[in-house]
């Protein structure tokens, strides 16, 4: 029993830190919340659902049809919902503008998928329901593998750094002369493909599922907040945790009770760390 606790506890961790992370992408470029991030998960477990049942594509060539989508998903979200909010004065209202977002997202997909839950091709056929089933690692080895390939975007490209520079200080970057509004474009592409790997790794274990976008916006957002703003080592690391607390309780409480139990937790820790358990204050030269 525990290791079936952990096995599905660290893979929906997974699950969360890489949507924790595509909040962080897009908060980073524009400091705008997206509220799509957890859409753009459903949308990589439905799109690679749909490649690979419904047109008959091979399954690399339904991830790369997938990531491409939610990448094109993330454009048109900053295009439509974000850069019209930065250019007003009140710019909470990207509250409302990616949430009415998020909404038609939700709202054609169960319109042009489905409304109940569709199962995933196996991908490999590895593992037979235990622990060590495909369903449990994937979305753990999609985690290590954008975490990984983020640390090498941003310590050993141009483009990386310039992402870091317009995360930093956008205004700063203007000025040096780096295209600000494409690099923030391409974070929101960025995103768009971090969140579809997440769907369509944790496919088999969530399901293709409308609903899941909303579920996934929450508990993605939990990672963020316990990390802190920005930390995406902090969003693995909260994430991973989550989902380990998150089964545990669904263990010894049930549903409705571990829901409590998180959240209550989250409230907790919120109140002992505001700026979550691993932020740090940055230092500025002047």
């Amino acid at each position: 029993m525990l290791a079936a606790i952990l096995a599905s506890g660290l893979a929906v961790g997974a699950v969360y830190a890489l949507i924790g992370i595509t909040y962080n992408t897009m908060f980073a470029a524009s400091r705008v919340m997206s509220f799509t991030a957890g859409q753009l998960g459903m949308l990589g477990g439905v799109l690679g659902a749909m490649f690979m049942t419904r047109l008959g594509l091979p399954a690399l060539l339904a991830l790369l049809a997938t990531l491409a989508c939610c990448a094109a998903i993330g454009v048109l979200t900053e295009i439509v919902a974000v850069r019209p909010v930065l250019k007003s004065l009140d710019q909470h209202l990207y509250v409302l503008s990616t949430l009415a977002i998020a909404l038609m997202i939700q709202q054609v997909t169960a319109i042009a998928w489905s409304t109940e839950p569709q199962p995933f091709p196996r991908l490999f056929g590895i593992g037979d329901g235990g622990p060590l089933d495909e369903k449990f690692w994937l979305p753990l080895l999609a985690a290590a593998v954008v975490v990984g390939g983020l640390e090498l975007l941003h310590r050993h490209t141009l483009v990386g750094r310039a992402f870091l520079a317009v995360a930093e200080d956008n205004f700063a970057a203007r000025a040096l002369g780096l295209p600000e509004r494409n690099l923030r474009m391409g974070s929101y592409a960025l995103a768009g493909a971090i969140g579809g790997l997440a769907g369509f790794a944790s496919g088999q274990l969530l399901l293709a599922f409308f609903a899941n976008g909303a579920m996934l916006n929450f508990y993605g957002f939990l990672p963020v907040a316990l990390g802190g703003m920005g930390n995406n080592r902090g969003a693995i690391i909260g994430g991973l945790v989550l989902g380990v607390f998150q089964q545990a309780a669904n263990f010894l409480f049930g549903g409705v009770f571990a829901a409590v139990a998180v959240f209550a937790v989250f409230i907790v820790v919120l109140l002992a760390a505001p700026q979550g358990l691993l932020s740090r204050t940055a230092a500025r030269r002047v």
